[in-house]
C-alpha cells in the first residue's frame, strides 16, 4: 500500500488531501535563534502558528510539507504537537536548504556520512522522536552556482533517495545541469525530484523549467503570494499577473502532471520579520480564485493540489 512519512507516523498517500508541498513552520538561518532581537518563546511561536494551520485545515488543507532543513529551525517534537493540535498532517524533511546553511560539522562531512545520516532520519527517525522524514531537502547556495558542498549534499541525497524511496525537494532550480548529472549518475529518476522556486522573481529567468520537465523532473511553482504589490515586498517578489501567466504557460505546454504549487510561507519566522500577511492560506484565499478565473476546471485543480503531490510524496520501495 502506498505510504508517506508524517511526523505522527506513516499514512496512506490517499489520506494526504490537499497538500502544501513547500512550506515552513519556522525557518531561520543557523544561529538566528541566539540573536535576542529575534528570539521568540515557544509560546509566541505557537500563538503565531496554530491559527494559520487551523485555518488551513478549515479551508480543506490536509498536509503541510515542512521544507526546513537541518540547522534551520527544524523541531520535530514541536511539529508533532502542532499536527495533533490542528489535525494537519505534517511531513518533515532531512537534508539542507543549501550548503551555506550547513553548520561546520555537516559541512566537513563526507558523502558517505551524509548519506547514512539522511537514511537514518528516513528509516529510523529524527533524533529520539521516532518521527521519520518524508522528503530530502537540497539546495543551491547563495551566489547562484552549486558549490562543492552543495554537490556533496546532492549526491548524498540522491543515494539516500534511491535507498529509501523518498523523494527530493530542491531550493532553487538554477545551475541545474550539475544537479541533473548527479541524479542520473546515482540512478535516481528525475520524477522523484521536485525542482523548487521556478517562479520566484529573481531566479525564474535562469530556471530552465521546460528543459527540466522535458527530462522528467517535477517543477515547483511554490512562491505564490510573494508579490510586488505587497506593501513591503521581499527581494524575490514578482508581479502577481506575471507569475500566474508563467504558470499557466507552463501548464499549456503539456506539463500538468509535473507541476506542483505552494506558497513557501513561514508560519513563525526565525531571525527576520517575515512577510506581513503572507501565509500558506494564500493557496485558498488567492491562488485558487485566480486559477478558476483563468479557466482551470476542478479536475485540474485537484491534480495540482492532491494527485501530483500524493504521487510525489509516496515512498517507492
Amino acid at each position: 500500500m502506498s505510504r508517506v512519512n508524517t511526523v505522527l507516523g506513516p499514512i496512506p498517500a490517499e489520506e494526504l488531501g490537499v497538500v502544501a508541498v513547500h512550506e515552513h513552520i519556522g525557518y531561520g538561518m543557523p544561529g538566528s535563534e541566539l540573536d535576542t532581537k529575534w528570539w521568540k518563546t515557544p509560546e509566541e511561536r505557537y500563538e503565531e502558528t496554530v491559527p494559520k494551520l487551523r485555518k488551513f485545515h478549515e479551508y480543506g488543507g490536509g498536509t503541510f510539507v515542512d521544507a526546513t532543513g537541518i540547522c534551520n529551525g527544524r523541531d520535530i517534537d514541536y511539529y508533532r504537537s502542532l499536527s495533533a493540535k490542528t489535525g494537519v498532517h505534517i511531513v518533515a524533511c532531512t537534508g539542507f536548504v543549501g550548503g551555506d546553511t550547513a553548520l561546520p560539522f555537516f559541512a566537513r562531512a563526507t558523502v558517505d556520512y551524509l548519506t547514512r545520516h539522511f537514511v537514518h532520519e528516513i528509516t529510523v527517525g529524527i533524533g529520539d522522536t521516532g518521527s521519520r522524514a518524508g522528503v530530502i531537502k537540497v539546495g543551491v547556495s547563495r551566489g547562484g552556482r552549486m558549490t562543492d558542498l552543495d554537490k556533496r549534499i546532492y549526491r548524498a541525497a540522491a543515494r539516500a533517495a534511491v535507498t529509501t524511496g523518498v523523494p527530493i525537494l530542491t531550493h532553487l532550480a538554477i545551475d541545474v545541469e550539475p544537479a541533473v548529472a548527479i541524479f542520473e549518475e546515482e540512478g535516481l529518476p528525475l520524477h522523484r525530484v521536485l525542482f523548487g522556486h521556478a517562479d520566484d522573481g529573481v531566479n525564474a529567468p535562469n530556471t530552465p523549467d521546460t528543459w527540466i520537465a522535458g527530462r522528467g523532473g517535477r517543477i515547483g511553482f511554490d512562491t505564490f503570494g510573494y508579490e510586488t504589490e505587497l506593501e513591503d515586498p521581499p527581494f524575490w517578489a514578482r508581479p502577481r499577473r506575471e507569475r500566474l501567466d508563467h504558470f499557466l504557460g507552463f501548464l499549456g505546454k503539456g506539463f500538468l502532471d509535473q507541476a506542483l504549487v505552494s506558497a513557501d510561507a513561514n508560519c513563525s519566522p526565525l531571525g527576520w520579520p517575515g512577510v506581513k500577511g503572507h501565509t500558506v492560506n494564500y493557496l485558498f484565499e488567492d491562488l485558487l480564485p485566480d486559477l478558476r478565473a483563468a479557466g482551470l476546471d476542478e479536475a485540474t485543480i485537484k491534480k495540482l493540489l492532491e494527485d501530483n503531490p500524493a504521487d510525489f510524496l509516496t515512498i517507492h520501495d
